[in-house]
């Protein structure tokens, strides 16, 4: 119904329609190329961050320069060209998290108006190997209820968080909005067009006193930059991407590209 709903509204204010229902990274590579090459304004249609997240990753893999054809004109503080803007269209009742966190429209009436007038606001993209995160990542937190804490390095800009050598409860990477595990807050406020990574990692501490049982609390360590990193010490580190679980079992980096990606909106 959101997609009718928005799709009529398109035509009302005089636009052509085309639905295109995407099931491979080929699909979405065809609808791409056409909003590239400024054939057509795109509104992606998504119940969750990660199926915006898989359009903007296509769309770097297909605009991104390879380091040997960098063009001169590319800022020095990005690997990729400015992406085509899109809109979002929530599949309601469900509503991609990253609407909220960057003040989207989310009724289909006024995404159709946000395309049809053509504004466009430029965010920060994080950038990591092989794909990208606009929302935020959580390390570590909890399996379902059972808790996944986490062993690794990990480091923003020439910060170390933590060493490796210590059980961390979470730890967050966030691009918009906030992030917290279990009501503790990790990143209050992450700005999504100031250039920078917020990072935070929840350590629990054991605070021994005299004559009275000893205690864990939490601290929380936080950091903002350019670029941050996780190196696992002690297995795998569980990883919710943009909503997309995953293992991180190696070394990963993540960047940040300033305005990098776009979408239509107020």
């Amino acid at each position: 119904m959101p997609v009718l709903a928005c799709a009529d509204a398109l035509r009302e204010g005089g636009a052509t329609v085309e639905l295109v229902t995407a099931g491979s990274d080929a699909d979405i590579d065809v609808v791409v190329k056409r909003v590239a090459a400024g054939e057509a304004r795109l509104v992606v249609a998504a119940a969750t961050d990660a199926e915006v997240r898989a359009v903007v990753r296509r769309a770097v893999r297909l605009l991104a320069p390879p380091p040997s054809k960098r063009p001169d004109d590319l800022p020095a503080n990005r690997t990729v060209p400015d992406l085509p803007p899109l809109a979002v269209l929530p599949l309601a009742p469900a509503v991609p998290p990253l609407c909220t966190a960057l003040g989207l429209p989310t009724a289909p009436p006024d995404v159709a108006m946000a395309t049809l007038d053509g504004r466009v606001r430029r965010w920060d993209l994080l950038r990591t190997e092989g794909s990208v995160t606009l929302h935020s990542v959580l390390l570590g937190g909890f399996d379902g209820s059972t808790p996944a804490p986490l062993q690794a390095r990990i480091e923003v800009d020439d910060t170390v968080l933590t060493d490796g050598s210590e059980i961390v409860l979470a730890a967050a990477i966030a691009n918009a909005g906030s992030s917290d595990v279990d009501g503790l807050p990790l990143v209050p406020r992450a700005t999504s067009d100031d250039g920078l990574v917020e990072v935070a990692v929840a350590v629990p501490q054991l605070r021994r006193r005299l004559l009275r049982t000893a205690d864990v609390r939490v601290e929380v360590r936080r950091a903002r930059g350019r670029a941050m990193s996780v190196a696992p010490t002690a297995g795998a580190v569980r990883s919710v991407d943009d909503g997309v679980v995953g293992p991180i079992t190696r070394k990963r980096s993540w960047w940040t590209e300033p305005g990098a990606w776009a979408t239509y909106g107020p």
